[in-house]
């Protein structure tokens, strides 16, 4: 397969009747092989659903009730059409925890395509950040990249000195990770007198400022970005243009109302709801709790497939700081541990372009073993650092708020 086909600039309504005419095979696959859907798709005729309309009549299911299925029914909720075994190769953690499988086909979470359109190519020697325990995400890049013929480094996460010491040994010319990791090593990198070999990059998992593009821009790293998740891989991805995120090839998406699975109208706002045709993890109309909306008209790249904004916050209170997604209910066990405090609030925001996390904390008995704590609580149950701040008794907005997302990306 290429990653750059006649698939990408062909007709539009062509596209359209392909993936409804393999809709129908694959809602059948899915009511016969996943447990959930044969429950989910009770009384529906897969050879009925052949346009939008008849999809958008099918359940939403959202991130929240597949947690909660997941935790009725290890592993993964009656939603994977595979077991242990040569079918399935790796399975992975996600915050929650939600438990995904990873079959041995290449390319399992179909991110080659953005790696193409990025400017990777065989020959490149890839530094890739992300992590490659729990999560997927190293697992999702380095695939793509050997789908490629790229060679991979597998950094993994942290460690900065040692990462810049491979650096300057090996002298990588693609970086994969989020973009605050990529500055942190040049600013390490430039304080060292280090000189990295960077000249793309991909990146994703938080907000890509324009700023921040622009910064690496000026250290000669052309940088694109993607939408992807654990449980869908690829959802859309960015083209040379740089005038959104082109939809994968293989997935239908929707954007729906919030809270509903009703379609909104071209343009508007609305959750990102997705159906893949994975035949191992067969997700239909699953509701990413992303926001986003589409775009009019095609790419100026050439590409023709829908394009979208790209991320655009979250349908609920959960967000993704540094790559992590940090829900609600782990801000509750944070203050459920410490009796001393009273309402909370985790402020998530970006100053110099760079996420942080601070609890705010109504407490009547605040003091430094309290704070260190409370911030151990934190790093424990969200994988993540954060600060902490007390506040007076009474002096935190009583809305239900428990994360209060203040980033600015302009």
């Amino acid at each position: 397969m290429t990653y750059y086909d006649a698939r990408e600039t062909r007709d539009p309504a062509e596209r359209e009747r392909e993936l409804m005419a393999r809709l129908p095979a694959q809602l059948a696959h899915a009511k016969a092989n996943a447990p959930a859907f044969a429950g989910l798709l009770e009384g529906v005729d897969p050879q009925s659903v052949t346009s939008r309309d008849a999809l958008a009549r099918l359940p939403v299911t959202r991130k929240s009730e597949l947690l909660e299925r997941q935790k009725a029914a290890r592993p993964f909720g009656g939603f994977a059409a595979t077991a242990w075994g040569p079918g399935c190769r790796r399975v992975f953690a996600s915050p929650g925890p939600l438990y995904e499988p990873e079959s041995a086909r290449p390319d399992y979470y179909r991110l080659a395509r953005a790696f193409h359109a990025a400017g990777f190519r065989a020959g490149d020697l890839v530094h890739n950040t992300f992590s490659y325990h729990f999560t997927p995400a190293g697992s999702m890049m380095e695939t793509a990249a050997h789908a490629l013929g790229c060679t991979v480094f597998p950094a993994g996460t942290g460690q900065t000195e040692q990462q810049l010491a491979a650096i300057a040994d090996l002298r990588p010319n693609a970086y994969v990770g989020t973009p605050s990791f990529l500055r942190i090593l040049l600013d390490k990198a430039e304080e060292s007198g280090i000189a990295h070999g960077f000249t793309k990059a991909f990146v994703s998992g938080e907000a890509f400022p324009p700023a921040l593009r622009e910064l690496f821009a000026a250290r000669g790293i052309v940088t694109a970005q993607a939408y992807a998740t654990a449980d869908i891989g690829l959802i859309a991805y960015e083209t040379p243009a740089r005038e959104g995120l082109v939809l994968d090839e293989d997935v239908i998406v929707e954007i729906v109302r919030p809270g509903t699975g009703d379609p909104v109208a071209p343009g508007e706002v609305g959750e990102v709801v997705v159906t893949t045709f994975n035949p191992d993890y067969p997700l239909i109309r699953f509701g990413t709790g992303d926001l986003s909306a589409v775009l009019p008209g095609a790419s100026p790249c050439g590409r023709t497939n829908v394009r979208i904004k790209g991320w655009m916050g979250r349908a609920d209170q959960t967000t993704k700081v540094k790559g992590m997604f940090v829900h609600p209910g782990q801000v509750a066990a944070v203050a459920k541990r410490h009796p001393e405090l009273a309402r909370v609030r985790l402020v998530v925001d970006n100053p110099d372009l760079a996420d942080g996390m601070t609890l705010h904390c109504e407490s009547a008995q605040p003091g430094d073993a309290l704070a260190a704590a409370v911030a151990d609580s934190i790093r424990e149950l969200t994988k993540l650092r954060g600060e902490v701040r007390f506040c007076a008794p009474g002096s935190l907005a009583n809305d239900g708020k428990l994360i209060d997302d203040i980033r600015k990306y302009d």
